[in-house]
């Protein structure tokens, strides 16, 4: 088995608070994740995804347990503030909100803030800004004002600026949710094709059922550990543990274990729209 991209065992993490109790909020998560995943994360509200996210890209440090990044021990002591900083650029992280991660007040100075900042020379920078911008399909926007994006194109520039810096993993968290259904389509097609084209590493932290229906594998994180881990059909086909757990399922899914209910045969678990229309299509051929 070749050594995964991310390892974590026992990942603990505790925040403190106003009384300065400890809080735990990650309970022991043990996860490998290969390179070139994609991998959806699911959770409800203060399941601890968020925080896994930022111990990750090393925003937080973990109280106890194991931390892989790229064959790197995080939790040793022997690591510099270099090594910190060179781990980070292995893993870039996209936020939820567009207009919190821009920077600059021209599209092309904004990508080109992280590898400035890295000391990349300017001549890279420059061959690195046209990379990602054409890789994210916003190259006629380059000397466009952020501000006047829509919140897609804002996420897409924000991509931008993390592929320039040259990761090999990057993480969505909620990267999608304050955006409209176009918007949402854009980044996570663009994701997709990262992920598909160079191989990047994608870890997606979602509510929306649908994006996490594409991933490679999901993964259900509740109070802090893991209870479930499996491809989007494995998952989904168990709606009872979703529910349980404070999460919706994917429609399609619902609407088959629904029909199932009223004593329609349908054979297989659906989890995109199209698996589902094509499952009802042959029922009602034989009926």
């Amino acid at each position: 088995m070749k050594e995964p991209f991310i390892h974590t065992k026992d990942l603990c993490y505790s925040y403190s608070d106003e009384n300065g109790l400890k809080q735990p909020v990650l309970r022991g998560i043990t996860l490998d994740i290969a390179k070139g995943e994609y991998v959806a994360i699911l959770g409800h509200n203060g399941s601890g995804k968020s925080t896994l996210a930022k111990l990750l890209n090393m925003i937080l440090e973990p109280d106890s347990g194991e931390l892989w990044v790229a064959g790197q021990d995080l939790t040793s002591p022997e690591l510099t503030e270099d090594d910190f900083y060179a781990l980070r650029r292995q893993v870039g992280m996209v936020f939820q909100n567009p207009d919190n991660q821009l920077v600059a007040t021209i599209v092309e100075d904004d990508v080109a803030f992280g590898p400035e900042n890295l000391g990349v020379p300017p001549a890279q920078i420059r061959a690195r800004v046209d990379a990602a911008l054409a890789t994210v399909g916003m190259t006629a926007y380059a000397r466009h004002e952020p501000h006047r994006l829509s919140g897609g194109q804002k996420q897409r520039v924000a991509i931008a600026g993390i592929l320039a810096m040259e990761p090999n993993c990057i993480i969505l968290d909620e990267a999608t949710a304050m955006l409209d259904p176009l918007g949402r389509r854009e980044v996570i097609e663009t994701v997709e094709a990262l992920n598909r084209e160079k191989g990047i590493t994608v870890l997606s932290i979602t509510h929306y059922m649908n994006e996490a229906a594409r991933a490679d594998r999901v993964i259900v994180i509740d109070d802090g550990v893991v209870i479930m881990d499996g491809t989007p059909r494995e998952v989904f086909a168990d709606p009872a543990r979703l529910l349980a757990a404070g999460l919706d399922v994917p429609q399609c899914t619902s609407l088959v274990h629904a029909l199932r209910a009223e004593g329609v045969a349908l054979a297989g678990d659906p989890v995109t729209v199209e698996e589902c229309a094509d499952l009802i299509c042959r029922a009602l051929e034989v009926m």
